[in-house]
């Protein structure tokens, strides 16, 4: 989970690393007035996405006038396709030099890796394609709880020789990393950041800060989201679409793999996915794009990623099958219940109750391919077979094979070539 960037200096703040004066966080041009400017200051856009300043997202204000125009501006702009919601802003530091510090987890090893540079204020990943002399990386070994002193030492003693700091001002930098170091461990971060950290001519100030939270740590910060006013999971990467939150607030997880603005190509087929575990939900993307490859030309579009969870009720495994045939970029549904901990019964019942509830309030229905077995699957099939009889029209685009007589591949293959037959049908 990622925090905007006031939220990770507050942290910071509290942790004893100098950061900008903070004025406040705006979400109307008309909250100005209440903060206490002086100028010149930045106002910045509150978003969770890299590259904001490419895009516009940053701006230097040198009077009021100027402050409720640019929030006027960046209340409007959209960042990658994400809209601004919110504005903070903060002093404006003079800056003679700049540097990077981070730490995060290389994943080869899981050991923590403190990343400093004097290339700061840059894309750090572009810094390590194009000059990686320029990276230096310390690999921190037995996930020590704080950095030694002769790292903190090496690390500064090179960052200096290209920065040439004062005796001052450098011990201020050796202080900011092991703060940086000491506040990532405790937090339970991926991801703690500085870029830039700003060389003043009488100071060192983190200018920027970005932080991931592990979410498998968040159950022991809950002291942490209480202080930055945070009452719900977000993405590390991004802002969550609407139906990520929707379906956050149901209790299961979902990624949208599209945009929300994405517009609709009717020469493709997008399908949606209801898998019956994470593992699953990653073969079904990879093969419903292999299969559009081999077979249609490629023109098939997997839209999500979702996980039902280990023994979903069927009321939950109902509102996975509501969220997609709510969603208007989904053409068909591929689902598939390979019954371990989860039950076939329980899976069926929810795919049944949604069809019957959409059926009963004239509501979209889109055609669900997909296969089940394992666990409970002869009380499953007793059900479908019934609930067939019982009611035709609501279930009339539902396909379900039973058991093993046919492989993943060849029901989703199948479905697909169902679904573009049904578009061409509705389009003629």
């Amino acid at each position: 989970m990622r925090l905007y960037e006031y939220e990770s200096k507050r942290v910071f703040e509290q942790s004893g690393i100098p950061i900008p004066k903070q004025y406040g966080v705006i979400h109307s041009v008309d909250e100005i007035k209440k903060l206490d400017l002086k100028f010149p200051t930045m106002a910045k856009a509150a978003v969770l996405i890299g590259g904001r300043g490419k895009e516009g997202g940053i701006k230097k204000v040198t009077t009021l006038e100027e402050a409720m125009d640019n929030t006027e501006i960046l209340l409007k702009l959209r960042i990658k396709e994400h809209p601004v919601h919110t504005v903070f802003f903060e002093e404006a530091v003079e800056e003679r030099e700049a540097c990077y510090v981070g730490v995060t987890t290389d994943p080869n090893t899981f050991n923590n890796v403190l990343v400093v540079s004097a290339s700061g204020g840059v894309d750090i990943e572009e810094v390590a394609q194009t000059q990686p002399e320029a990276i230096i990386k310390r690999e921190i070994l037995n996930n020590d709880r704080a950095l030694q002193n002769n790292i903190i030492k090496e690390v500064t003693d090179l960052l200096d020789q290209d920065l040439q700091l004062s005796n001052e001002q450098k011990e201020i930098l050796a202080s900011i990393i092991d703060k940086v170091y000491r506040t990532y461990q405790d937090i339970d971060a991926k991801l703690c950041e500085i870029n830039p950290v700003i060389i003043t001519p009488d100071n060192v100030i983190a200018a920027d800060a970005k932080i991931v939270l592990d979410d498998n740590g968040l159950y022991r910060q809950s002291k942490l989201l209480e202080t930055l006013g945070i009452t719900s999971r977000r993405h590390d990467v991004a802002e969550p679409t609407p139906n990520e939150e929707q379906a956050y607030g149901q209790g299961f997880p979902y990624v949208d793999l599209l945009p929300s603005e994405t517009s609709k190509d009717e020469d493709k087929l997008y399908v949606g996915l209801v898998p019956g575990g994470a593992g699953y939900g990653i073969f079904s993307i990879d093969e419903v794009v292999n299969i559009g490859k081999k077979f249609f030309d490629n023109k098939v579009v997997p839209i999500n990623f979702m996980d039902s969870g280990g023994g979903p009720p069927q009321n939950r495994v109902a509102q996975m099958f509501h969220l997609l045939m709510d969603y208007p970029l989904t053409d068909i549904i591929i689902t598939s219940r390979f019954g371990g901990i989860s039950s076939c019964d329980v899976f069926i019942r929810g795919l049944i109750q949604a069809l019957r509830e959409r059926h009963r309030n004239n509501q979209r229905i889109i055609p669900v391919y997909g296969r089940m077995v394992g666990t409970d699957l002869p009380s499953a099939k007793n059900y479908l077979e019934k609930a067939k009889q019982e009611s035709p029209e609501a279930l009339q685009l539902m396909e379900i094979v039973v058991g093993n007589e046919k492989i993943m591949a060849d029901v989703i293959k199948e479905g697909v070539r169902r679904g573009f037959e049904i578009k061409k049908e509705a389009s003629a």
